[in-house]
């Protein structure tokens, strides 16, 4: 630790957050009693990068004391050390806990101030994008399951204001960053009512909707499905269902164990990942080895739309049309090829369907488990597709096209807004911590005297535990003559 750093303001201190905080503290300052009720906070119930938890869960403390839960109080400071809780920015302040205690997810680090550091001031400094993307290549384990080790953690050095400043240097920042999330909050919402004027075109453009021409209730043909309520549809257009207008086959299913044949091909191939509502993300196409019948029959062609077959709910049935981007490439068995026959329909209109009125069917139609969701090939088939006459398709998919671009460009610039958003976040955080953002108080008094005064204490404390242990114990009688208390 330097007590002092050219770099910053006078009165500031540069310490390892080790000094500054019990860093996963063994337990409660206070033990609460099996009766009482304490919070329980997992890891879903903090907020990504607002430094917000919600504590209200609630449970008796004797009915988990056993568990190996992380334990925190009141102002403890929580950081997330699990991937890709840590890079989120899964970082809070721990308050209004019941009882002044929790329960927590074990991914979980514990900062406890020892009075040299508020809790707000250090939640702010974590919460800085720059000091996670520091901690990323300190993160050690297994792919998927890499954490910020402890060590790291009490090394990180962080400046330290005065005491004063710090109140000072919070106030402002809240206030701040009040505003500027209640601007982020306003383009969030404003890009969720896009996403719902999209959906509302796309549902309304393939059946019939956009035009002034009226509609008509049409029957479908009866099947094994909970179709809902149709909307009408304008003369001449009918309802079909998927299998009659489109050759629907599933994928390939990777089988280990025949990666290393010889006889094998190896092809690209598209994963759910791949398939987004209304888009394909290609910037990693996975490879797979298949028999060459396999991969010819498999092979995407353009205008083939691709369909989810299972995954979280929301991504049931969302897809979108492939145009030939990567050779010979193919799908696994999580995702559908609808391959449209003849020229019936336009495959735009399909996919436009399918991510619209399909994505209510689909999540009807399809199958719960406990951490998915499917819907079968026999069920997508049965799929309900308004079916315009020919010669009214290439004017409705340039009218939709038309919605949709404009609905993209709004979009584009509300992100745009969101990263200068970001960049001001970052500009407020920065200024606070270089002693830029609020005034120097000449007295207030300076970190350094806090800090010594705390390194005294601990070396006290470590003083008298040290001579505790030298202590030696004194034998107590047992009733019988020469003979000792015997060691537990």
């Amino acid at each position: 630790m330097a007590d002092s750093n050219p770099g910053l303001p006078d009165g500031w201190a540069i310490a390892a957050i080790g000094e500054l905080c019990d860093v996963n503290p063994r337990g409660f300052d206070e033990e609460p009693n099996d009766d009482d009720f304490i919070s329980q906070v997992p890891m879903a119930s903090v907020e990504a990068e607002t430094g917000r938890m919600d504590p209200s869960a609630l449970v008796r403390y004797g009915d988990f004391r056993k568990k190996s839960l992380t334990r925190f109080q009141e102002n403890d400071v929580l950081f997330a050390k699990i991937t890709p809780c840590m890079e989120n920015g899964k970082i809070v302040q721990a308050k209004e806990l019941a009882g002044g205690r929790a329960l927590g997810s074990t991914e979980f680090h514990v900062l406890r101030s020892r009075g040299a550091l508020l809790p707000e001031y250090l939640t702010h400094y974590l919460l800085q994008r720059r000091v996670r993307k520091t901690a990323e290549p300190y993160m050690s384990g297994a792919v998927g399951q890499r954490r910020v080790p402890r060590p790291y953690l009490e090394g990180l050095q962080i400046p330290v204001p005065p005491l004063a400043e710090q109140r000072r240097i919070v106030a402002r920042l809240d206030e701040q960053l009040a505003h500027v999330e209640a601007g982020e909050a306003s383009v969030q919402t404003a890009l969720g009512k896009c996403e719902s004027f999209v959906e509302q075109i796309l549902a309304l453009g393939t059946s019939g909707g956009l035009s002034h021409t009226d509609r008509f209730p049409t029957d479908i043909s009866p099947a094994d499905s909970d179709d809902g309520e149709l909307p009408d549809l304008p003369a001449g257009w009918n309802w079909r269902r998927l299998g009659e207008i489109a050759a629907v086959v599933g994928g390939i299913t990777k089988d280990s164990k025949k990666q290393s044949d010889p006889d094998y091909i190896e092809v690209p191939y598209l994963r759910v990942a791949n398939v987004q509502r209304s888009r394909l993300t290609l910037d990693r196409v996975e490879t797979i080895r298949v028999p060459p019948a396999k991969a010819k029959s498999l092979r995407l062609a353009p205008g083939d739309v691709l369909l989810n077959e299972g995954g979280d709910r929301d991504k049931l049935g969302r897809g979108w049309v492939w145009e030939g981007q990567i050779d010979d490439c193919i799908h696994q068995n999580h995702v559908f090829r609808a391959r449209v026959i003849g020229d019936v329909l336009s495959p735009l209109l399909l996919a436009w369907h399918a991510n619209s009125f399909g994505k209510a069917w689909c999540d009807r139609n399809g199958k719960q488990t406990v951490n998915l969701a499917s819907i079968s090939l026999r069920k997508i088939k049965l799929l309900p597709v308004p079916v315009p006459p020919r010669d009214e398709q290439d004017d409705l998919v340039k009218l939709i096209e038309n919605y949709v671009e404009q609905a993209e460009a709004f979009r584009q610039t509300a992100k745009a807004s969101l990263a200068q958003v970001a960049d001001l976040r970052a500009a407020l955080l920065h200024a606070a911590f270089t002693g830029a953002l609020v005034p120097q108080d000449p007295t207030d008094e300076p970190a350094s005297a806090l800090l010594h005064r705390i390194r005294a204490q601990r070396s006290a404390a470590t003083d008298t535990k040290s001579t505790r242990r030298r202590t030696p114990r004194t034998s107590k009688s047992t009733g019988n003559p020469g003979q000792g208390e015997l060691p537990l």
